[in-house]
């Protein structure tokens, strides 16, 4: 199979193997990081753009949060996939690490693997979780675990370690300053950065809108 001929191949595999997947991370949110992806890659000198594409299309193929916080889940199931398709042994791997260290959980206690491809994949994963998406994505999947919608006696938990924020079940409100409101300082490219800035302004108007209709000011 040519680079083309398995990049379609994996776009079927990933629509049907996520097809009744939540919301925030179905077919959908991997199309959108998929060509958020493309985008970012088209401005970045020397980066693998096959890579790149298998990467984002496979970067959430099994979310740990959906199995039982097994984070290897990700990286074999991407891995199995890759290899019933005889890719290069080199892209498999370079695919593998994308999916086990693309996560914001992994980068709070410091990026343990990196590369240009990861940039560029990580930063498209980003820009989906923030902006009007981001913040239909996080009330989505705080409804789907049940979450409080926002309680004022609840304060967000701020610099939490890996496993603190694995573990984290606050309301859905405190994730924006846990995470989405954090995430314009942590892209990689000048492109991501440029499209976060947008996204991330937002995202402020809606938190701070937000606090004023709950504290009766609006």
């Amino acid at each position: 199979m040519n680079q083309q001929e398995i990049i379609a191949a994996t776009i079927y595999y990933v629509r049907e193997t996520l097809s009744g997947a939540e919301g925030g991370h179905d077919w959908h949110h991997i199309n959108r990081v998929y060509a958020n992806a493309r985008l970012i890659a088209a401005t970045e000198p020397g980066v693998d753009h096959f890579v790149v594409a298998l990467g984002s299309l496979l970067h959430d193929i099994a979310d740990a949060k959906f199995h039982d916080g097994d984070e290897e889940i990700g990286p074999r199931t991407a891995r199995t996939f890759l290899e019933s398709l005889a890719v290069d042994e080199s892209v498999i791997e370079h695919v593998e690490n994308i999916v086990r260290y693309i996560s914001f959980k992994g980068s709070l206690e410091g990026q343990q693997w990196t590369s240009l491809e990861l940039q560029v994949v990580q930063d498209a994963d980003r820009l989906d979780a923030i902006g009007a998406v981001g913040i239909a994505r996080a009330f989505n999947y705080g409804g789907h675990k049940g979450r409080p919608l926002y309680d004022p006696e609840v304060p967000p938990k701020l610099q939490m370690s890996k496993e603190e924020y694995k573990n984290a079940n606050g309301t859905t409100f405190n994730h924006f300053y846990e995470k989405l409101l954090l995430l314009k300082d942590k892209m990689n490219t000048k492109s991501g950065r440029a499209i976060a800035e947008a996204r991330h302004a937002y995202m402020e108007g809606f938190v701070a809108q937000f606090l004023a209709e709950v504290g009766g000011e609006k």
